[in-house]
């Protein structure tokens, strides 16, 4: 097993992702090695024209869950003691972009959370499955059961 020099946590902010984030803290720990933070925000809230916003589209919506969710990262890198340049927060789609910060940053393990899915969700995928298989490094991913946490 070879030692890991930077480990890239991918945070969806859930409650069970405390749990992520602490086994990706204790491999950079046991490894000595750097550890990043990336959210990707996912959910832009779009008005459908057939059956309406949905949502409450305001001038400052998008804003509001931009402060939001960078105050969520910014807690988590300060419960994690992750410097600010390593908190990392994009707008896209999370399997892409999780994948694309791991190459530019030269990552060598990906760290996170996958649900138990079977049946139909199971054949669509998940971010944790695509990034498995997508991954030029070594992926993590940490099982997550509703009842257990």
């Amino acid at each position: 097993m070879s030692d890991y020099q930077h480990i890239l946590l991918a945070a969806d902010f859930s409650k069970q992702g405390v749990y992520v984030a602490e086994k990706a803290r204790a491999i950079a720990t046991t490894y000595q090695a750097k550890l990043s933070i990336l959210h990707v925000l996912d959910n832009i809230p779009m008005p459908d024209a057939y059956y309406g916003t949905v949502i409450s589209l305001t001038e400052d919506s998008g804003d509001a869950l931009l402060e939001a969710e960078k105050a969520k990262l910014m807690a988590l890198g300060d419960q994690l003691n992750v410097d600010l340049a390593d908190r990392l927060l994009l707008w896209g789609i999370p399997k892409q972009e999780i994948i694309n910060v791991s190459e530019q940053q030269q990552v060598d393990l990906i760290v996170v959370g996958s649900h138990g899915r079977h049946g139909l969700a199971l054949l669509l995928g998940s971010t944790a499955n695509s990034i498995l298989h997508t991954a030029k490094c070594d992926v993590l991913a940490v099982r997550l059961k509703e009842g257990d946490l």
